[in-house]
């Protein structure tokens, strides 16, 4: 009595092929329906559904309405990943040098086909390994836009009085200096 013996399978010894279970339309109609009342379907899939338009679709049509849905989703995610990243590197450079015209650096780095297309595959590749972190990654670069990072008037005020003649290089007063106030060492 041999154990790891088993009884051969019906459908491969009459020469069938199993094959992989087909998509869940049912869900996919359903996708389809979600769609519906956020206005959207025109932009998203090309065409204007009702709910009873998508529950009338045949299999063939709720599966190629599904992908143009998912490749608008991706567009639209792969969009936003770019624009926020630029705005955050644009925003980077411009605290280290002078930039004359932002939005016009901007406008020319969301223009350039080479850094678009490097953008698109690390927001794919994103997407994939990281999935639902990246509406918090992406909830924290829109954060970031209206913040101005440059120092603060008081802040360069303190840092000035610590670079003062009258200091020395830790922000002490040298000794034997007197700072009065409203004098050229107190200042």
């Amino acid at each position: 009595m041999n154990l790891l013996q088993t009884e051969p399978d019906p459908e491969l010894s009459a020469g069938m092929v199993p094959t992989a279970p087909g998509p869940d339309i049912p869900a996919l109609r359903e996708k389809l329906a979600v769609l519906v009342p956020t206005g959207k379907a025109k932009e998203a899939i090309g065409v204007q559904v009702t709910h009873e338009q998508v529950k009338r679709l045949s299999d063939k049509e709720v599966e190629k309405y599904t992908k143009r849905y998912e490749t608008y989703v991706g567009s639209k995610t792969t969009e936003s990943l770019i624009d926020s990243f630029i705005f955050l590197v644009s925003k980077g450079v411009g605290m280290t040098v002078n930039i004359k015209d932002i939005d016009a650096y901007r406008k020319e780095l969301r223009n350039d086909y080479i850094i678009n297309k490097e953008l698109s595959n690390l927001a794919g590749n994103l997407a994939l390994k990281c999935g639902r972190f990246l509406a918090a990654a992406n909830a924290a670069l829109i954060t970031t836009k209206p913040v101005d990072f440059s120092p603060q008037p008081r802040l360069v005020e303190e840092l000035s009085e610590q670079n003062h003649p009258s200091r020395d290089e830790y922000g002490y007063p040298l000794e034997g200096v007197d700072e009065v106030p409203g004098s050229a060492t107190a200042k």
